[in-house]
């Protein structure tokens, strides 16, 4: 059985990072962006789980779960806003929800 570097998993952790960032700077679709934050969200998960078996303690698996708890309420709670943004204004576009200032 082979043996990842930790090097390896945070340089993976540090690409999707970047991915994730971009995916949310450059797309103006609110569905995109979201899946864009669970890229980087799974991204701080796995360099917690890489440096955790680093140092041969489960803290970065506890950090991991505490992750998913996070991401899993981010998508109830950011699936909710998007669907009530497209009953109101037709469109999934970021740009269109600035027409909602009180």
């Amino acid at each position: 059985m082979s043996v990842v570097l930790m090097q390896h998993a945070l340089l993976l952790a540090m690409v999707l990072f970047a991915l994730g960032t971009i995916g949310v700077l450059m797309r103006r679709n609110l569905i995109v962006m979201l899946m864009s934050v669970e890229i980087m969200l799974n991204a701080t998960g796995l360099a917690f789980i890489a440096a955790g078996s680093r140092w041969g303690q489960a803290d970065g698996q506890v950090m991991f779960i505490l992750i998913l708890a996070l991401a899993a309420a981010e998508v109830a709670v950011g699936l909710a806003l998007i669907l009530r943004l497209y009953q109101r204004l037709g469109t999934l576009d970021a740009d269109a929800a600035d027409s909602m200032r009180g």
